[in-house]
């Protein structure tokens, strides 16, 4: 039997964190995921998924994920079920995450909670300085030694590159 869920979309609403009484985290969000297809009305619909995270990835995703948030998620379907104040029996499908990726970088989300989404008109430059600070604010000789650099290492400057045949891995 095979039971695997692979899903990539945002978060509806921030995660939520708790713990079982044995001290187990235990986080539920639910992702946004767009149909492949449009309606009749030209529209794209979206499925909105129950999601549960456990152990250390559930305290990983309440820590950086949040509202908008662009998240993958691997695991598997699990159904569930109880029976409510009523006397109803209330079934429950969700899916239970082995795994959730981060898909954004940690500073392309707005002060506003909005994702980030450059318009066409914005330059390469513009966009990757949303992504990082400029190079002269992280690699200015003296200041900030060891901090990484957000500069495109393919970038060129209109020169051929000069390789050897013997330097390449195929």
């Amino acid at each position: 039997m095979i039971n695997r869920v692979v899903l990539v979309g945002r978060l509806t609403k921030n995660p939520e964190l708790r713990y079982t009484p044995n001290g187990v985290a235990v986080t539920s969000f639910t992702i946004a995921v767009n149909r492949p297809f449009s309606n009749q009305q030209g529209e794209r619909e979206a499925d909105f998924i129950p999601v549960v995270v456990w152990r250390r990835q559930a305290e990983n995703a309440a820590n950086f994920l949040q509202k908008g948030s662009l998240a993958g998620v691997d695991g598997r379907i699990q159904t569930r079920n109880y029976e409510n104040n009523e006397g109803r029996r209330v079934y429950i499908t969700e899916v239970v995450a082995d795994s959730v990726q981060f898909l954004e970088p940690k500073g392309a989300r707005h002060a506003d909670g909005g994702s980030y989404a450059p318009s066409s008109g914005a330059s390469s430059e513009q966009q990757r300085s949303s992504y990082a600070p400029s190079n002269n604010q992280t690699n200015n000789l003296g200041q900030n030694q060891g901090a990484p650099s957000f500069e495109d290492p393919f970038a060129g400057d209109g020169k051929p590159i000069d390789i050897s045949d013997d330097d390449l891995p195929f």
